[in-house]
């Protein structure tokens, strides 16, 4: 399966079918089919191609052109850009990099197959429509905005801006909730990037809005997914395998970035049940406690899902007796003040997972895809 624009055939047709329609539509500026189309039959040729700086717009068009040329083309962060010793390998069409929310961003490469291939079940998943208007939240040098904008467009759909008219939206987390309530149309949110709390889990589906949740990284691609409402668990997609090793999940996928075949590991705390996966988080971020593993993320959505609380992070402090102990930074959202906070935490925490120590801040540190910086709060 090649990357092409609205160029999936079957019920979706080709982009001949929609040239009219809108196809990105950024800070009032609309580009069609057509438009798109003519755009990325005139991009200059070239061997490696740069997005990274360009406005998304542009940097959609570069991406395509790069496609249909067969050529790799770059979409770093340009403030944190990877060492990258060589030149692309000769199959390499993306050339991004992790998030860097665990340390410096690692150069990778991944074929347009590796996407593109898990795109028709992405779309079953999701139940996004060549009809709709999918909201891009954050930079595409982020892995999951640009997936999320390649595959609208490969489908056949609009990419937008302006949350007004949006229908779908994918986002982190921490700006999901927020983001669909300020989308009148909202039809389809989907998470990632970090695991969905229950509060805005709740918040979101009462909406009526589908809220889909997945699991991936910019190594492994997508790994698995669940929809709110019919499924507990995430479940793995169709052709990832995965198991555990000492407790950290192992995948094997037809998905995953060149260099990375054959079974592989990227650090995260989970469990498994037949195909079902509950990912507990990074194995580099939990927490030992007087012999008791206390896995940050579980700490966080614990704490993000209180009243009062909009955003929060778990780190271990040095602790003479115990090795570690949980110190909490945390945002608040006005309504509650801290004791009360405190006091919700200590009836429903085990001894180990409650936060000694407590900090408000304004505004968490964040990854430019939103995920919390865990490290410089260290």
């Amino acid at each position: 399966m090649t990357l092409e624009l609205g160029g999936r055939g079957g019920d979706n047709g080709s982009v001949n079918d929609r040239a009219d329609n809108p196809a990105i539509v950024w800070s009032g500026r609309t580009l069609t089919y057509a438009d798109l189309d003519a755009a990325v039959e005139q991009w200059p040729h070239l061997p490696v191609h740069d997005a990274s700086a360009l406005e998304l717009p542009e940097a959609l068009i570069c991406v395509f052109a790069a496609a249909r040329q067969g050529s790799a083309v770059r979409v770093e962060d340009p403030a944190t850009r990877p060492d990258r010793a060589e030149g692309p390998s000769p199959d390499a069409f993306l050339l991004v990099a992790t998030s860097g929310s665990t340390g410096r961003p690692k150069p990778l490469e991944r074929t347009a197959a590796s996407w593109v291939d898990s795109f028709p079940e992405f779309t079953g998943i999701t139940d996004i429509r060549p009809t709709d208007s999918v909201l891009i939240t954050g930079p595409l040098h982020a892995t999951m905005h640009l997936f999320a904008a390649v595959h609208a467009l490969w489908l056949g759909a609009c990419v937008t801006d302006d949350p007004a008219e949006a229908t779908a939206v994918h986002a982190v987390p921490a700006v999901l909730r927020d983001t669909v309530c300020r989308m009148p149309g909202a039809r389809v949110a989907v998470a990632a990037g970090a695991g969905l709390d229950l509060a805005a889990a709740q918040t979101i589906s009462a909406m009526g809005v589908r809220l889909v949740e997945y699991y991936g990284s910019a190594e492994l691609s997508l790994v698995a997914a669940r929809v709110t409402g019919e499924h507990a668990a995430l479940r793995l997609l169709r052709d990832v395998e995965a198991r555990t090793e000492d407790g950290y999940l192992v995948v094997r996928s037809p998905y995953s970035a060149l260099g990375t075949t054959g079974w592989c590991g990227v650090g995260d705390l989970a469990e498994l049940s037949g195909r079902e996966l509950l990912v507990h988080g990074r194995g580099d971020a939990a927490i030992n406690v007087g012999g008791t593993t206390v896995v940050a993320e579980d700490v966080e959505r614990i704490l993000t899902a209180l009243d009062g609380v909009r955003a929060a992070a778990a780190i271990g402090s040095p602790h003479a007796v115990l090795g570690e102990t949980v110190s909490a930074v945390i945002e608040l959202d006005g309504s509650r003040d801290l004791d009360r906070i405190r006091a919700d935490a200590r009836s429903i925490m085990t001894k180990e997972a409650l936060p000694r120590r407590w900090t408000v801040v304004q505004q968490l540190p964040r990854t430019s895809s939103g995920k919390i910086a865990r490290k410089a709060l260290l």
